[in-house]
């Protein structure tokens, strides 16, 4: 059997992965093994945080919506809940998209789910 030399595939992983740890500071993106280590735990941060991305988006939205319902002088929970008896069917980066951007276009939302709470 013929003898197997690893070099070029060693070479183009090691590669591969400091090109990977570019911005990484110090030894982090020079030495291999410190750069691999690096590499993998930044993967793990990256899907973890892509599923947290969503739990932090929620978060800001309904924060977003809460202070603009209770300037029109309803809560967060009763809000929602009128928008849920009347059928309006906007969710919650809609609304908050138009809590920002256009207060009087939301507190017309609310007064329109008013009547059903």
């Amino acid at each position: 059997m013929s003898r197997v030399k690893r070099g070029v595939a060693a070479h183009a992983r090691h590669k591969r992965v400091l090109a990977l740890t570019k911005g990484q500071s110090g030894s982090r993106h020079r030495l291999y093994r410190i750069a691999h280590e690096a590499m993998m735990k930044s993967l793990a941060y990256q899907y973890r945080d892509r599923r947290n991305r969503k739990r932090e988006f929620r978060r800001l939205w309904i924060q977003r919506i809460n202070a603009a319902a209770r300037e029109a002088g309803m809560s967060y929970s009763q809000f929602i809940a009128a928008l849920k008896r009347s059928g309006v069917e906007l969710d919650r980066k809609v609304l908050a998209d138009l809590a920002v951007r256009d207060a009087d276009g939301f507190r017309g939302v609310v007064e329109a789910v008013k009547g059903t709470a």
